[in-house]
């Protein structure tokens, strides 16, 4: 874990504390103080989990937050004290000559040093476990919430496209032109079965993207026979590229909506990608009037 490895800093900086001490006064170098002083500020990192998991437990949240912030009070000055008692045993083993005046007031003196520094270390951590849950919260319900639109944005096109399909059907069997009307019937089960079929992800490749929008123009090419005039441009290389899942199909269907069909002339659909940096650039233009704006 990240912050009990923060710790490791601190630990280094107090050894060589230590060891500068020693220098600076004249007094002889000695391991087991240089050890201690590094040990006892990785005590503070080997009990980070534990502070993680009663934060996780008991998070300081409405409607308790009066209860979990006194739970957390009480928690931190335990805190200090399992902190102190590691760090006697710590001592004991290292420089058990160093207790001239027994163990029991020097845990007792180490008790009371430890509380200010110790209960403002466990408040931190608990903090900061806060803020690492909120904003993976707020994560998953950015991604839940893009998923949400996608499936909306989905359910709403299907729909209106296979009206506008079986509607072009209707009208070509009316004129007795049976053959364009299986022709199109079998464009409208390409672009069924390849919608129906895709993968519930968020992503799919502009190649697959490119695909249904190909399959959509066909059929709509027959609805608007010469009066729908396509041209694509894309570079080979950006075909593996990710987009979201029929974001270009439902800009290609609004061209084709507010473009082409308020005109009674031919009119001309281009999609374009272009890489920008990182970034994946993707253009559908289309020639008409576009949306009509108020003066």
């Amino acid at each position: 874990m990240l912050v009990s490895a923060a710790w490791i800093i601190p630990a280094v900086l107090g050894a060589i504390d230590a060891a500068g001490q020693r220098h600076v006064w004249g007094g002889r170098f000695d391991l087991r103080a240089v050890l201690f002083s590094s040990l006892d500020w990785l005590l503070y990192g080997a009990f980070v989990p534990v502070i993680f998991r009663i934060a996780h437990r008991w998070p300081i949240a409405r409607p308790h937050i009066r209860s979990r912030l006194a739970l957390h009070v009480v928690a931190s000055l335990l805190f200090c004290v399992a902190r102190a008692s590691a760090g006697t045993l710590i001592k004991l083993l290292l420089q058990p000559d160093s207790f001239t005046q027994g163990v029991g007031k020097f845990y007792a003196s180490w008790v009371l040093t430890t509380l200010p520094f110790g209960a403002a270390v466990y408040l931190a951590v608990v903090g900061i476990e806060h803020a690492i849950a909120y904003f993976a919260q707020v994560n998953r319900l950015s991604e839940q919430l893009s998923s949400a639109k996608l499936t909306a944005l989905q359910a709403q096109l299907n729909p209106h496209f296979l009206f506008n399909s079986l509607n072009t059907v209707a009208v070509l069997v009316r004129d007795g032109d049976a053959n364009r009307a299986t022709r199109v019937i079998e464009q409208l089960s390409d672009v069924l079965r390849s919608t129906l079929g895709r993968p519930r992800g968020n992503e799919v490749s502009l190649d697959d993207e490119l695909e249904l929008v190909r399959q959509y123009l066909a059929v709509e090419q027959a609805r608007f026979s010469d009066r729908l005039r396509t041209e694509i441009n894309i570079d080979p290389a950006l075909l593996s590229a990710a987009v979201p899942s029929f974001a270009v199909q439902h800009l290609v269907e609004n061209a084709v909506r507010h473009g082409i069909a308020n005109r009674s002339d031919a009119g001309r659909i281009l999609i374009r990608a272009t890489r920008n940096g990182p970034m994946l650039e993707i253009l559908v233009e289309d020639d008409g009037a576009g949306v009509a704006t108020e003066s």
